[in-house]
């Protein structure tokens, strides 16, 4: 099974190390995870518009089976359509605390 980090990352100028940090915890735990704050290393960000960048968050949540919600996430516009198409495509969902203390697993 495949997750997908979502959480605040405009506006906030450490998103990188936030989800980085989420991500290697969670493939240390054995989970595969979609990191989009990594997006930057493959394409130029700064080129596209917002909308063209949720686009592609959209198509790499498309192919995960649960959302992993970052803390901080109910502040961001970008993370609530992600729940919104994640709730609306029955996507798994499940805070990163939750799966770190184990309390639950996305199967």
């Amino acid at each position: 099974m495949i997750g997908y980090l979502s959480g605040p990352i405009t506006g906030h100028k450490n998103y990188r190390q936030q989800f980085a940090r989420a991500a290697g915890t969670l493939k240390e735990m054995g989970y595969a995870v979609i990191n989009p704050a990594e997006l930057g290393a493959a394409l130029p960000l700064d080129q596209m518009s917002y909308e063209d960048i949720m686009k592609i968050d959209m198509e790499l949540l498309a192919t995960a089976d649960y959302l992993v919600q970052l803390p901080g996430w109910e502040d961001s516009k970008g993370a609530n359509r992600e729940l919104g198409f994640a709730l609306g495509t029955d996507k798994i969902i499940v805070s990163l605390e939750r799966l770190l203390t184990k309390e639950v697993t996305p199967s």
